[in-house]
């Protein structure tokens, strides 16, 4: 479809909004599963590397199952695919809250990575489809500022109802299953992205965009990096546990208020130059932290640090949208699920290991240099990525 017959489409903005609160509901469950069994399992006494390498099953699931998305939307539709995920994933957090046992958690947290990541990338795709490019920034920023903010809401369902017995584990199922009634309100009117020719495959997808899959493993080790060590990255200039959390708050909270926009910034300016501007302001942030972390400039650096550094990924979504659609937005969104998993479990123990080896430096150093490195790639890239690439 080109974007000129896009253009002149009504827009279907209940659709939209039915697909955005789709995801909403359910990274709201997401967001409380992560916390919750963590807790459970703290209480437990099981070893801290043990309840790290429980929490890597669900994105070792994302990146699995992101392999068999295009293929399951080509041989069920992805309508179908998307409300027997919200279906399984609700089995599964059932399945989860019976079991209680550290060892039986290992794969059904697995396969709890598996059914929920074919939701998120067909959310996307339909996104995407739906948007019509002179309005695709905002679409996407709203979209993404919504589903920020149902994994921020999750933790707090906990404040709500506490962290013991069947409560907690039955607001994720419900929530589960208002995932799945809201999408099948809608899903007779999504757009068919599994259909036309030629399929293209995840793998295949890759050498198409590296640079757009560079931006993602960049904002996926940043946001994922940074949630998991700043608590470590504070105890060395000997700020409180309170105080870290607040600034944690802080980043998420920019994160969630400017992709918005971002995103009509991007519809002015191009996503391409957003993303190198969010680049190039995530990296400068890496080099005032040190300098900023006992002053009260470090409030400010860290919201406007979680605004850009997620807005990379806000922007790698509407450039996806620009240059790819049909099959080919089905596999690069599966592509980018599958490179935002690899980048949440390879970067934070990277990360780890450069502050074991050169204490609190490390961590703007291994973060700066991805950042550096992808202002680097954005603008040596070769003439012919500039354009759309035909889509599929």
């Amino acid at each position: 479809m080109s974007e000129q017959s896009h253009e002149s489409r009504p827009v279907s903005w209940m659709v939209i909004a039915g697909v955005i609160a789709t995801v909403s509901v359910f990274a709201i469950a997401q967001g409380l599963t992560y916390p919750l069994l963590s807790f459970i399992l703290h209480r437990q006494g099981v070893a801290p590397a043990l309840i790290g390498l429980s929490a890597a099953m669900t994105p070792i699931g994302f990146i699995l199952s992101s392999l068999l998305v295009p293929w399951l939307a080509r041989r069920f539709g992805a309508g179908r695919t998307a409300l027997a995920c919200a279906v399984l994933s609700a089995v599964m957090l059932v399945a989860i809250g019976w079991t209680y046992n550290l060892y039986a958690w290992f794969p059904l947290r697995f396969l709890m990575g598996m059914v929920t990541n074919p939701l998120y990338v067909l959310s996307e795709v339909w996104i995407i489809a739906l948007a019509p490019p002179a309005r695709r920034g905002r679409i996407v920023g709203i979209y993404s500022t919504s589903t920020s903010a149902g994994f921020a809401s999750g933790p707090l369902c906990l404040l709500f109802v506490g962290a013991e017995g069947w409560p907690p584990f039955l607001i994720g199922i419900c929530a589960f299953v208002i995932c799945g009634a809201v999408l099948a309100s809608v899903v007779h009117r999504l757009p068919q992205v599994h259909k036309s020719d030629p399929k293209v495959s995840v793998l295949g997808f890759i050498p198409l965009a590296r640079l757009l899959l560079f931006a993602v493993v960049v904002a996926a080790g940043f946001e994922q990096t940074v949630l998991a060590l700043m608590p470590v990255y504070g105890a060395y200039f000997g700020i409180t546990e309170g105080r870290v959390s607040a600034l944690l708050s802080v980043l998420v909270a920019g994160n969630i208020a400017m992709q918005v926009p971002l995103g009509l910034l991007a519809e002015r300016m191009g996503a391409r130059i957003v993303r190198l501007g969010c680049a190039i302001l995530t990296a400068l942030g890496c080099l005032l932290l040190p300098y900023l972390m006992e002053t009260l400039l470090v409030w400010p650096l860290v919201f406007v640090w979680g605004a850009v550094s997620f807005g990379i990924y806000t922007m790698t979504i509407i450039e996806l949208g620009e240059r790819f659609s049909g099959p080919a937005l089905l596999a690069g969104n599966a592509a980018f699920a599958m490179t935002w998993g690899v980048g949440g479990v390879a970067l934070p123990p990277l990360t780890g290991a450069a502050m074991e080896l050169f204490g609190a430096p490390g961590l703007p150093l291994v973060m700066g240099a991805m950042c550096v490195a992808l202002v680097l790639a954005s603008i040596v890239r070769r003439p012919g990525l500039n354009g759309r690439t035909p889509s599929g």
